[in-house]
Protein backbone atom coordinates (compact mmCIF):
# COMPACT_ATOMS: atom_id res chain seq x y z
CA UNK A 1 0.00 0.00 0.00
CA UNK A 2 2.64 2.53 0.71
CA UNK A 3 4.26 1.60 -2.59
CA UNK A 4 0.88 2.15 -4.38
CA UNK A 5 0.58 5.78 -2.34
CA UNK A 6 4.54 7.14 -2.90
CA UNK A 7 4.01 6.06 -7.00
CA UNK A 8 0.71 8.07 -7.06
CA UNK A 9 2.33 10.93 -5.46
CA UNK A 10 4.32 11.18 -8.33
CA UNK A 11 5.45 14.71 -9.21
CA UNK A 12 4.17 16.14 -13.21
CA UNK A 13 7.66 17.31 -13.43
CA UNK A 14 9.22 13.87 -13.08
CA UNK A 15 6.81 11.69 -14.96
CA UNK A 16 8.68 10.59 -18.53
CA UNK A 17 6.49 8.16 -20.49
CA UNK A 18 8.71 5.98 -22.61
CA UNK A 19 6.24 5.30 -25.78
CA UNK A 20 5.47 1.78 -26.88
CA UNK A 21 4.28 2.15 -29.95
CA UNK A 22 6.56 1.37 -32.69
CA UNK A 23 6.28 3.00 -36.07
CA UNK A 24 8.00 3.74 -38.96
CA UNK A 25 10.28 6.84 -38.93
CA UNK A 26 11.62 8.71 -41.83
CA UNK A 27 14.64 11.86 -41.26
CA UNK A 28 14.99 13.58 -44.53
CA UNK A 29 18.26 15.76 -44.25
CA UNK A 30 17.94 18.18 -46.97
CA UNK A 31 14.98 20.23 -48.33
CA UNK A 32 13.98 19.19 -52.02
CA UNK A 33 13.65 22.29 -53.45
CA UNK A 34 15.75 25.64 -51.93
CA UNK A 35 13.74 26.53 -49.28
CA UNK A 36 13.00 29.91 -47.30
CA UNK A 37 12.72 30.37 -43.65
CA UNK A 38 10.09 33.39 -43.72
CA UNK A 39 10.01 33.83 -39.81
CA UNK A 40 13.49 34.14 -37.33
CA UNK A 41 15.65 36.32 -35.90
CA UNK A 42 19.18 37.13 -36.50
CA UNK A 43 19.40 40.64 -34.88
CA UNK A 44 20.25 42.10 -31.52
CA UNK A 45 16.35 42.54 -30.92
CA UNK A 46 15.93 39.33 -28.21
CA UNK A 47 19.31 39.30 -26.69
CA UNK A 48 21.00 42.58 -26.93
CA UNK A 49 23.67 40.78 -28.81
CA UNK A 50 23.56 38.92 -32.03
CA UNK A 51 21.89 35.84 -31.85
CA UNK A 52 23.80 34.31 -34.95
CA UNK A 53 27.43 35.04 -33.71
CA UNK A 54 28.96 33.64 -36.39
CA UNK A 55 27.77 34.42 -40.15
CA UNK A 56 29.86 31.72 -42.16
CA UNK A 57 28.61 28.93 -39.55
CA UNK A 58 25.03 29.77 -40.47
CA UNK A 59 25.86 29.96 -43.80
CA UNK A 60 26.48 26.46 -44.00
CA UNK A 61 23.63 25.35 -41.95
CA UNK A 62 21.68 26.46 -44.54
CA UNK A 63 23.51 24.99 -47.54
CA UNK A 64 23.93 21.96 -45.39
CA UNK A 65 19.67 21.68 -45.02
CA UNK A 66 19.00 23.76 -48.63
CA UNK A 67 17.94 26.61 -47.01
CA UNK A 68 18.20 29.39 -49.73
CA UNK A 69 17.44 32.28 -47.39
CA UNK A 70 16.15 33.66 -44.31
CA UNK A 71 13.85 36.37 -42.91
CA UNK A 72 15.68 38.30 -40.39
CA UNK A 73 12.68 40.19 -37.93
CA UNK A 74 15.19 41.98 -36.31
CA UNK A 75 16.36 45.01 -38.33
CA UNK A 76 14.81 47.77 -36.25
CA UNK A 77 15.06 51.15 -37.70
CA UNK A 78 18.11 54.03 -38.55
CA UNK A 79 21.31 52.79 -37.63
CA UNK A 80 20.37 49.52 -36.25
CA UNK A 81 18.66 48.32 -39.38
CA UNK A 82 21.50 49.55 -41.18
CA UNK A 83 23.69 47.22 -39.08
CA UNK A 84 21.53 44.16 -39.60
CA UNK A 85 21.34 44.73 -43.60
CA UNK A 86 25.44 45.29 -43.80
CA UNK A 87 25.52 42.16 -41.48
CA UNK A 88 23.35 39.84 -43.59
CA UNK A 89 21.87 41.37 -46.62
CA UNK A 90 24.30 43.47 -48.12
CA UNK A 91 27.26 40.95 -47.12
CA UNK A 92 24.98 38.46 -48.80
CA UNK A 93 22.38 39.06 -51.31
CA UNK A 94 19.63 36.96 -51.32
CA UNK A 95 20.56 35.01 -48.36
CA UNK A 96 18.62 37.38 -45.77
CA UNK A 97 15.56 39.38 -45.86
CA UNK A 98 15.59 41.97 -42.82
CA UNK A 99 12.21 43.47 -41.59
CA UNK A 100 12.32 46.99 -40.26
CA UNK A 101 10.19 47.83 -37.08
CA UNK A 102 8.76 50.79 -35.63
CA UNK A 103 10.28 52.74 -32.59
CA UNK A 104 6.97 53.15 -30.41
CA UNK A 105 8.27 55.13 -27.88
CA UNK A 106 7.21 58.07 -30.48
CA UNK A 107 3.82 57.39 -29.32
CA UNK A 108 4.26 59.28 -26.05
CA UNK A 109 3.54 62.55 -27.56
CA UNK A 110 0.94 63.56 -30.38
CA UNK A 111 1.36 63.32 -34.24
CA UNK A 112 3.13 59.78 -33.76
CA UNK A 113 1.14 58.16 -36.74
CA UNK A 114 3.07 60.45 -39.18
CA UNK A 115 6.53 60.06 -37.37
CA UNK A 116 6.44 56.29 -37.72
CA UNK A 117 5.40 56.46 -41.43
CA UNK A 118 8.19 58.96 -41.91
CA UNK A 119 10.25 56.16 -40.21
CA UNK A 120 9.03 53.29 -42.09
CA UNK A 121 9.52 55.29 -45.76
CA UNK A 122 13.15 55.97 -44.81
CA UNK A 123 13.54 51.83 -43.62
CA UNK A 124 12.12 51.29 -47.05
CA UNK A 125 14.86 53.82 -48.61
CA UNK A 126 17.23 52.24 -46.88
CA UNK A 127 16.77 48.73 -47.96
CA UNK A 128 14.28 46.66 -45.47
CA UNK A 129 12.58 43.81 -47.09
CA UNK A 130 9.06 44.28 -44.82
CA UNK A 131 7.62 45.66 -41.76
CA UNK A 132 7.24 43.41 -38.14
CA UNK A 133 4.36 44.30 -36.53
CA UNK A 134 4.97 42.21 -32.97
CA UNK A 135 1.84 41.95 -29.91
CA UNK A 136 2.95 44.61 -28.20
CA UNK A 137 0.72 46.78 -30.09
CA UNK A 138 -3.00 45.87 -28.58
CA UNK A 139 -1.21 44.31 -25.32
CA UNK A 140 1.05 46.87 -24.03
CA UNK A 141 1.15 49.54 -25.68
CA UNK A 142 -0.04 53.43 -24.56
CA UNK A 143 -0.60 56.87 -26.16
CA UNK A 144 0.41 60.22 -25.23
CA UNK A 145 -3.21 59.75 -23.03
CA UNK A 146 -2.44 56.46 -21.69
CA UNK A 147 -5.00 54.74 -23.56
CA UNK A 148 -4.41 51.09 -25.40
CA UNK A 149 -3.65 51.42 -29.04
CA UNK A 150 -4.73 48.25 -31.45
CA UNK A 151 -3.44 47.43 -34.80
CA UNK A 152 -6.59 49.38 -36.40
CA UNK A 153 -6.26 52.68 -34.59
CA UNK A 154 -7.19 54.99 -36.99
CA UNK A 155 -4.00 57.07 -36.10
CA UNK A 156 -2.08 54.12 -37.74
CA UNK A 157 -3.42 54.69 -40.87
CA UNK A 158 -0.34 57.21 -42.52
CA UNK A 159 1.78 54.07 -41.69
CA UNK A 160 -0.31 51.56 -43.94
CA UNK A 161 -0.10 54.27 -46.46
CA UNK A 162 3.66 54.05 -46.40
CA UNK A 163 3.77 50.19 -46.27
CA UNK A 164 1.53 49.92 -49.25
CA UNK A 165 3.25 52.53 -51.18
CA UNK A 166 6.96 51.00 -50.50
CA UNK A 167 4.80 47.75 -51.39
CA UNK A 168 6.59 46.10 -48.73
CA UNK A 169 4.99 43.20 -46.64
CA UNK A 170 3.84 42.56 -43.10
CA UNK A 171 4.69 40.11 -40.81
CA UNK A 172 2.37 40.86 -37.90
CA UNK A 173 2.48 38.63 -34.82
CA UNK A 174 -0.72 40.10 -33.04
CA UNK A 175 -1.55 37.73 -30.33
CA UNK A 176 -0.39 34.50 -28.47
CA UNK A 177 -1.58 31.16 -28.23
CA UNK A 178 -5.33 31.13 -26.92
CA UNK A 179 -4.57 29.17 -23.32
CA UNK A 180 -2.06 32.88 -22.53
CA UNK A 181 -5.74 34.42 -22.68
CA UNK A 182 -7.16 32.04 -20.06
CA UNK A 183 -7.07 31.74 -16.25
CA UNK A 184 -4.02 30.38 -15.33
CA UNK A 185 -5.40 26.60 -13.25
CA UNK A 186 -5.21 23.40 -13.11
CA UNK A 187 -7.62 22.82 -16.82
CA UNK A 188 -4.85 25.23 -18.78
CA UNK A 189 -2.90 23.25 -21.28
CA UNK A 190 0.42 25.82 -21.07
CA UNK A 191 0.11 25.25 -17.10
CA UNK A 192 4.35 24.52 -17.02
CA UNK A 193 4.87 27.38 -20.17
CA UNK A 194 3.49 29.71 -18.18
CA UNK A 195 4.81 29.09 -14.40
CA UNK A 196 8.22 29.58 -16.04
CA UNK A 197 6.99 32.40 -18.00
CA UNK A 198 4.62 34.23 -16.08
CA UNK A 199 5.03 37.32 -17.82
CA UNK A 200 3.49 35.02 -20.90
CA UNK A 201 0.38 35.45 -19.09
CA UNK A 202 -2.58 37.76 -20.43
CA UNK A 203 -5.40 37.32 -18.68
CA UNK A 204 -7.19 39.86 -16.57
CA UNK A 205 -8.56 42.83 -16.66
CA UNK A 206 -5.74 44.89 -17.71
CA UNK A 207 -4.91 42.55 -21.06
CA UNK A 208 -7.73 42.52 -24.32
CA UNK A 209 -9.16 39.84 -24.75
CA UNK A 210 -7.97 37.40 -27.81
CA UNK A 211 -11.07 38.11 -29.62
CA UNK A 212 -10.26 41.72 -29.59
CA UNK A 213 -6.61 41.50 -30.73
CA UNK A 214 -8.15 39.02 -33.65
CA UNK A 215 -10.73 41.33 -34.27
CA UNK A 216 -8.16 44.33 -34.62
CA UNK A 217 -5.88 42.22 -36.98
CA UNK A 218 -8.91 41.30 -39.66
CA UNK A 219 -9.93 45.27 -39.68
CA UNK A 220 -6.05 45.76 -40.58
CA UNK A 221 -6.41 42.83 -43.38
CA UNK A 222 -10.18 44.31 -44.69
CA UNK A 223 -8.88 47.95 -44.99
CA UNK A 224 -5.75 47.47 -46.70
CA UNK A 225 -6.43 45.12 -49.50
CA UNK A 226 -3.18 46.39 -51.46
CA UNK A 227 -0.27 45.40 -48.14
CA UNK A 228 0.65 41.67 -48.23
CA UNK A 229 0.49 40.98 -44.50
CA UNK A 230 1.67 37.68 -43.11
CA UNK A 231 -0.49 36.14 -40.02
CA UNK A 232 2.55 35.15 -37.95
CA UNK A 233 2.19 31.56 -35.85
CA UNK A 234 -0.44 30.55 -38.52
CA UNK A 235 -2.40 33.61 -38.84
CA UNK A 236 -1.67 33.92 -34.26
CA UNK A 237 -4.63 31.46 -33.81
CA UNK A 238 -3.32 27.94 -35.01
CA UNK A 239 -5.66 26.42 -32.41
CA UNK A 240 -8.97 27.43 -34.74
CA UNK A 241 -7.98 26.66 -38.28
CA UNK A 242 -11.69 26.97 -39.19
CA UNK A 243 -11.20 31.17 -38.00
CA UNK A 244 -7.56 30.61 -39.99
CA UNK A 245 -9.80 29.22 -43.68
CA UNK A 246 -11.89 31.87 -43.59
CA UNK A 247 -9.57 34.91 -43.39
CA UNK A 248 -7.84 33.12 -46.07
CA UNK A 249 -10.87 32.51 -47.80
CA UNK A 250 -12.11 36.09 -47.22
CA UNK A 251 -9.19 38.45 -48.05
CA UNK A 252 -6.47 37.27 -50.99
CA UNK A 253 -3.96 39.73 -49.17
CA UNK A 254 -3.55 37.59 -45.93
CA UNK A 255 -1.43 34.78 -45.76
CA UNK A 256 0.44 33.03 -42.42
CA UNK A 257 3.58 31.43 -41.42
CA UNK A 258 3.74 28.39 -39.51
CA UNK A 259 6.44 29.66 -37.35
CA UNK A 260 7.08 28.20 -33.54
CA UNK A 261 3.58 26.25 -34.27
CA UNK A 262 4.19 23.16 -35.65
CA UNK A 263 3.37 21.54 -31.98
CA UNK A 264 -0.11 22.93 -32.93
CA UNK A 265 -0.56 22.01 -36.23
CA UNK A 266 0.94 18.16 -35.57
CA UNK A 267 -1.97 17.69 -32.82
CA UNK A 268 -4.56 18.28 -35.58
CA UNK A 269 -2.76 17.30 -38.53
CA UNK A 270 -5.90 16.37 -40.70
CA UNK A 271 -7.13 19.69 -40.62
CA UNK A 272 -3.85 21.21 -40.88
CA UNK A 273 -3.04 19.38 -44.33
CA UNK A 274 -6.48 20.33 -45.32
CA UNK A 275 -5.88 24.29 -44.67
CA UNK A 276 -2.05 23.77 -46.52
CA UNK A 277 -4.23 21.85 -49.98
CA UNK A 278 -6.45 24.37 -50.10
CA UNK A 279 -4.41 27.89 -49.46
CA UNK A 280 -0.84 26.35 -50.67
CA UNK A 281 -0.51 29.49 -52.42
CA UNK A 282 -0.55 31.54 -49.31
CA UNK A 283 1.25 29.23 -46.68
CA UNK A 284 4.89 29.92 -46.08
CA UNK A 285 7.61 27.85 -43.57
CA UNK A 286 8.87 29.41 -41.01
CA UNK A 287 10.80 28.30 -37.93
CA UNK A 288 11.30 31.46 -35.53
CA UNK A 289 13.71 29.37 -33.68
CA UNK A 290 17.32 30.90 -33.58
CA UNK A 291 19.80 31.21 -33.79
CA UNK A 292 18.61 28.56 -36.91
CA UNK A 293 19.78 24.92 -36.46
CA UNK A 294 19.81 21.89 -38.65
CA UNK A 295 17.91 19.59 -36.80
CA UNK A 296 15.50 22.14 -36.62
CA UNK A 297 15.16 22.42 -40.38
CA UNK A 298 14.48 18.98 -40.66
CA UNK A 299 12.00 18.50 -38.11
CA UNK A 300 10.24 21.02 -40.03
CA UNK A 301 10.97 19.20 -43.22
CA UNK A 302 9.56 15.87 -41.55
CA UNK A 303 6.52 17.38 -40.40
CA UNK A 304 5.76 18.62 -43.90
CA UNK A 305 6.94 16.17 -45.93
CA UNK A 306 6.22 12.34 -44.38
CA UNK A 307 3.63 10.89 -42.64
CA UNK A 308 5.56 9.86 -39.53
CA UNK A 309 3.14 9.49 -36.53
CA UNK A 310 3.07 10.70 -32.77
CA UNK A 311 7.09 12.09 -33.28
CA UNK A 312 8.17 14.74 -30.81
CA UNK A 313 8.30 18.53 -32.22
CA UNK A 314 10.86 19.53 -30.07
CA UNK A 315 14.70 18.35 -28.64
CA UNK A 316 13.11 19.39 -25.26
CA UNK A 317 11.98 17.05 -22.46
CA UNK A 318 9.47 17.77 -22.24
CA UNK A 319 8.41 20.21 -25.13
CA UNK A 320 7.81 23.16 -24.20
CA UNK A 321 4.65 24.19 -25.25
CA UNK A 322 2.78 21.03 -24.23
CA UNK A 323 2.90 16.90 -23.58
CA UNK A 324 2.31 15.86 -26.67
CA UNK A 325 3.14 14.47 -29.83
CA UNK A 326 2.47 15.36 -33.10
CA UNK A 327 2.03 13.35 -36.66
CA UNK A 328 3.19 15.00 -40.16
CA UNK A 329 1.49 16.32 -42.82
CA UNK A 330 2.88 14.51 -45.88
CA UNK A 331 1.89 17.34 -48.20
CA UNK A 332 2.28 16.82 -52.51
CA UNK A 333 5.54 18.06 -53.78
CA UNK A 334 3.83 20.60 -55.14
CA UNK A 335 2.14 21.85 -52.46
CA UNK A 336 5.61 21.62 -50.43
CA UNK A 337 7.21 23.57 -53.08
CA UNK A 338 4.82 26.06 -52.71
CA UNK A 339 5.02 26.32 -48.66
CA UNK A 340 8.83 25.88 -48.21
CA UNK A 341 10.24 28.17 -51.56
CA UNK A 342 7.49 29.45 -54.15
CA UNK A 343 5.33 31.96 -51.65
CA UNK A 344 8.40 33.48 -49.84
CA UNK A 345 9.85 34.54 -53.46
CA UNK A 346 6.41 35.90 -54.25
CA UNK A 347 5.79 37.78 -51.22
CA UNK A 348 9.09 38.65 -49.74
CA UNK A 349 10.84 40.83 -52.37
CA UNK A 350 14.29 40.38 -51.36
CA UNK A 351 13.87 36.41 -52.13
CA UNK A 352 12.34 37.38 -55.84
CA UNK A 353 15.27 36.18 -57.99
CA UNK A 354 16.96 33.36 -58.95
CA UNK A 355 16.58 30.86 -56.22
CA UNK A 356 20.18 28.57 -55.75
CA UNK A 357 20.27 25.23 -56.96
Amino acid sequence: MTEKRSLLDLPLRDFRPEPMVRLAEHHPQRFPVPAFDSHNHLGRWHLGTWTVPDVDELLAVMDECHINGIVNLDGGWADELEANLNRYDRAHPGRFASFCRLDWSETRTAGWGERLSASLRDSASRGASGLKLWKDVGLRLRDENGEAIFLDDPRLKPVWEAVAEARLPIIVHIADPAAFFQPLDASNERYEELARHPDWHFYGPEFPSLARLLDSLEHCVAENPKVNIIGAHVGCYAEDLSWVDRMLSSYPNFNVDIGARIAELGRQPRAARRLMLKHSDRVLMGTDSFPPQAEVYRRYLRFLSTDDEYFSYSESDPPGTGRWMISAVDLPDDVLASVVSGNARRLIPAFGGDART
